[in-house]
């Protein structure tokens, strides 16, 4: 699964008993996006899953039910201008995700004091489509995808009319 210059990552997509799902707002920045992580070596996608959730936004991964998973992996550049300064000097071209779709059991509290990386500081509960009309432009195409590979499940598991 690796491939040169992409960083194995999984998406988190988090909804709560009302449908809604969980966008962050990264620190210090007006941008929001789904929670998000590295896939450490050696570790499998649906580990490091259960483990972002806690480390990102401080669920246990008790807490929640796994809905789905895509199958495939989804991938995006990050424009030179925007990558971090630890990717400057390598090969590094972008993120190459595996998605998970999870929902809460009953209620929890969003917490962003285990992340080591400190991304969030705020967070707000989003209609099903929303995401698309605030996330970062070079992140659009794989949430596109992955809001429409996952949709399905999403409407199953809220007995929504498809």
């Amino acid at each position: 699964m690796k491939e040169d210059g992409y960083r194995l990552n999984v998406g988190l997509i988090i909804c709560n008993d009302d449908g809604k799902l969980l966008l962050c707002k990264r620190k210090g920045m007006n941008s929001w996006q789904f929670p998000q992580g590295g896939i450490d070596y050696g570790e499998s996608p649906i580990k490091a899953a259960r483990r972002e959730l806690f480390e990102e936004v401080g669920i246990k991964s008790k807490s929640t039910k796994l809905i789905k998973s895509i199958d495939e992996w989804l991938k995006y550049d990050v424009p030179k201008k925007s990558r971090r300064k630890r990717f400057l000097n390598k090969k590094f071209k972008g993120q190459k995700q595996k998605w998970f779709l999870f929902r809460l059991k009953g209620k929890a509290k969003i917490s962003f004091e285990h992340d080591p990386d400190n991304e969030f500081d705020d967070y707000k509960w989003v209609s099903y489509w929303y995401p698309l009309n605030v996330i970062i432009s070079f992140k659009e195409n794989v949430y596109c995808q992955a809001l429409n590979k996952l949709k399905y499940a999403f409407c199953d598991e809220f007995n929504n009319v498809r």
